[in-house]
């Protein structure tokens, strides 16, 4: 049970693993799945329970640190720089793999709609940090370049709206709320959780920027800016409200209403890698392999249908901006990685629905795999294809 001396050697394995990882050029978050995977209790068990039994406190801290940093892109004058095509392609997109990943998995595989619902919700997420890093390393430029960038960046925004209202859906479904005016009771409870989840995250934003003019230090800065997150992460479990969506709208709305807001979202990223590399860690050791053989027609309909609802609705929305051609020929190819977020939202899935949470949440893992090491070379070929490698 010595969780400090598996913490260790959690940071100090990942580390290592990662750059060796990167030397055959695949991201490093695919580093910290496999080595969670490996020294998990489904395989080599290395590391105590203790260490398994809080990674449910690891991931709503990481998960309330990914919203707040996704809530940054959300900036009316960012919203001005990005334009047209940034807008509809990055929400037809996600909701292009929501809706078709949910219905083929409730009319084709016969899966009970909640459980559609779920996989759906959570196919619309993007991982924005592999395909960075492929940007970065071919020092790709243009207007495809631009263009992707700008989705990336608020693809997973709209993934945690479609995850909340979603989640609220099927966990009436679930819960077996039925009886009269059912659907509009669903609707009410959805709204209910989303709409707290704003005011939360817009209260918080609001008292926060009130008080951070008083702040003289870095330190101050950091300390003052943890309390914030942490404070909001712990009132949205309070409150049974959504832990990603209002420390998004606290990032989105502080952004907006504090000139220098940029602060907060500097001073984090000196501390939120060794938090990141041990969430990633930690998803990998809760993989249940032996669920791996129930999942094989439905991991391989997932990794499929979220690929075609990407690129259909990538294609769409270039289409109705009237983007450039490369842009809607090659665009889906290059939103195949999916990591953070998508990982995030099955871990509350696993927490909330006990009876299939597990199988969805390995066959999430198992998809994940694959996406991170495909995901960057599909990246690649769509740039080179736009001729801006």
């Amino acid at each position: 049970m010595n969780v400090i001396l598996d913490l260790g050697f959690i940071l100090l394995a990942g580390i290592f693993l990662a750059k060796f990882i990167r030397k055959m050029h695949f991201p490093a978050v695919t580093a910290y799945l496999l080595l969670g995977i490996f020294i998990g209790p489904s395989l080599f068990n290395l590391i105590s329970p203790g260490i398994i039994q809080i990674s449910g406190l690891v991931s709503n801290i990481a998960l309330g640190f990914i919203a707040f940093s996704i809530g940054q892109n959300f900036s009316i004058v960012h919203f001005r720089k990005i334009g047209r095509s940034v807008f509809w392609i990055s929400i037809l997109e996600a909701c292009g793999a929501w809706i078709l990943v949910t219905l083929l998995f409730y009319f084709l595989l016969r899966q009970p709609f909640y459980i559609s619902l779920l996989f759906g919700a959570i196919s619309a997420a993007t991982a924005p940090a592999a395909t960075v890093m492929v940007v970065r390393e071919y020092k790709a430029r243009g207007i495809f370049t631009d263009t992707l960038l700008g989705v990336v960046a608020i693809d997973d925004a709209w993934c945690l709206i479609i995850f909340a209202l979603s989640f609220a859906v099927a966990k009436a479904i679930y819960f077996h709320l039925s009886g009269n005016f059912f659907l509009l009771r669903v609707l009410m409870k959805a709204l209910l959780e989303i709409g707290g989840a704003f005011i939360l995250g817009g209260l918080m934003a609001y008292f926060s920027s009130l008080v951070s003019k008083f702040l003289r230090t870095p330190t101050e800065l950091l300390v003052y800016t943890l309390g914030f997150i942490f404070l909001n992460i712990g009132l949205a479990i309070a409150f049974h409200l959504s832990v990603l969506l209002s420390s998004m709208v606290l990032g989105m709305t502080l952004v907006n209403i504090n000139k220098s807001s940029f602060q907060f979202f500097d001073i984090l990223k000196s501390v939120d890698s060794p938090l990141y590399l041990t969430f990633f860690v930690l998803a990998g050791a809760n993989l249940e392999l032996k669920l791996l053989g129930q999942i094989g027609i439905l991991g391989m309909s997932y990794l499929i249908f979220r690929i075609i609802g990407k690129m259909s609705g990538a294609a769409l929305g270039a289409a109705i901006a009237k983007a450039v051609k490369p842009v809607r020929k090659y665009f889906g190819l290059a939103l195949i990685p999916q990591a953070g977020v998508a990982l995030g939202c099955a871990l509350i899935v696993k927490a909330n629905f006990p009876e299939v949470g597990g199988m969805i949440f390995t066959a999430l893992i198992a998809t994940t795999i694959v996406y991170e090491l495909v995901g960057p070379i599909c990246t690649k070929f769509a740039l080179k294809k736009a001729g801006e490698i």
